[in-house]
């Protein structure tokens, strides 16, 4: 595999961004690689820099999950883009977007589009603690809630890739508000709301995991935090970056079926561009400005060309009828596959993670037994043999509607003789 553009963009990159990344995690700092450069996209498949063709389970880390370059999206987007770039200001796009949103997330009875997940989550707390006149958030250890201050405290994804169980630059101020609780161990959100029961404005939670790699709740354990804040009176958040429009049409609380008082959404709302969004009860979001106190805002928010994307992407997710049984079956193959060579590995739906330990992963300590000179070494034997998967141990790989059965088929065979050949 030839790989010397890719590593002369590395090279010219590292001049002139921090670890020549954007994101860290694309530095593929822990797995002992250089990352490489896309330079094209299409269906299951991405190709290098150097012309080197992967097929591809990162899908941009879960919005594709129609696959790239869908030509309804692009269609959309390039129509949206006759029209000029972006207004600041309204237009139909932002309301037919919503309503799209609000159909599969009646939860979301009022919500405002912003251009991030971090964004997103960032407004529906403080939405929250406005709301309820609290401060305190409660979190869980291992689940990543976007890089704002008072949410970096024991975050997953590129943070458990790193080694950083906080980031430099927060003042301490900013996070002492923060909870920390247990994935999967109601208890322990019971017992910090017992310490203090009139002052926690909300839990947030991914409803499933997947930034310490895919972690699905235990029977009970969304069910329990519902309750828990009902009785004290906090607000139920769910973080649906990732399953939003993934698990389900109506994501990981209509799969579980537990309504949440707010939801934060991303990636998969833009079709691939730039876009998010944060709602929940009326009661709740009618305190937003210009209708209240809570104050958030965005020139580019809901922009034109996100929200033709994320129109034609849900339309045309709407105009599938299996589509959710169709990624559940691709994905089981793989899960077979890598069951059937004794390696570790959690599933929900179309998110999928092998996990280089002999302990079950049930939560943040568990994953941190994982090997990662192990998932290093798996890594790299997938993209010698042109599978792209997440360069971290602590990701999801992601399955899209775009995935060919010969693809799953190869790629199950590959895992397989992985484990016979290490």
């Amino acid at each position: 595999m030839i790989t010397a553009r890719s590593t002369e963009l590395f090279a010219k990159a590292k001049t002139l961004m921090p670890g020549g990344v954007n994101s860290p995690v694309r530095a593929f700092g822990s797995v002992g690689r250089e990352p490489l450069f896309i330079a094209g996209s299409h269906g299951d498949r991405i190709t290098d820099a150097d012309g080197n063709e992967y097929t591809d389970y990162v899908c941009s880390w879960g919005p594709d999950i129609l696959g790239h370059a869908h030509p309804a999206i692009i269609e959309a987007v390039k129509r949206a883009c006759d029209s000029g770039l972006t207004y600041g200001a309204c237009h139909e796009g932002e309301v037919i977007l919503a309503e799209k949103i609000k159909a599969h997330f009646p939860s979301m009875e009022m919500l405002r589009l912003v251009n991030s997940g971090t964004e997103a989550v960032m407004s529906a707390v403080r939405a929250a603690r406005g709301y309820t006149r609290r401060d305190r958030i409660v979190k869980f250890a291992g689940c990543y809630h976007g890089h704002s201050d008072g949410l970096l405290v024991k975050g997953g994804s590129g943070l458990i890739t790193g080694s950083i169980p906080d980031s430099a630059g927060v003042p301490a101020a900013l996070t002492e508000n923060t909870l920390l609780a247990r994935y999967n161990d109601p208890d322990s959100v019971q017992a910090l709301f017992e310490r203090c029961p009139d002052s926690i404005a909300a839990v947030i939670v991914e409803p499933c995991a997947a930034n310490m790699g895919v972690v699905p709740p235990k029977d009970g354990f969304l069910k329990a935090l519902r309750d828990i804040t009902e009785k004290y009176g906090a607000i139920l958040i769910f973080d649906e970056v990732i399953t939003g429009f993934r698990l389900s049409a109506g994501g990981a609380q209509e799969l579980y079926g537990i309504k949440p008082d707010m939801t934060v959404l991303g990636k998969i709302v833009g079709g691939g561009m730039p876009l998010a969004a944060y709602g929940g009860k009326r009661e709740i979001m009618e305190n937003v400005a210009p209708l209240g106190a809570v104050y958030q805002a965005g020139t580019l928010s809901g922009n034109p060309i996100a929200t033709a994307a994320g129109i034609a992407q849900i339309t045309e997710t709407e105009r599938i009828p299996d589509l959710y049984g169709e990624l559940d079956r691709k994905t089981a193959v793989l899960e077979a596959a890598a069951r059937s060579a004794g390696l570790n590995v959690n599933r929900c739906g179309s998110l999928m993670t092998v996990f280089f330990t002999d302990t079950p992963v049930t939560d943040y300590e568990t994953a941190m037994t994982a090997d990662r000179n192990g998932y290093a070494r798996f890594f790299a034997y997938l993209l010698d043999n042109g599978i792209y998967a997440a360069p971290s141990q602590f990701e999801a790989m992601f399955v899209s509607y775009a995935h060919s059965d010969g693809d799953i088929a190869k790629t199950a065979e590959i895992i397989a003789h992985y484990r016979k050949e290490n």
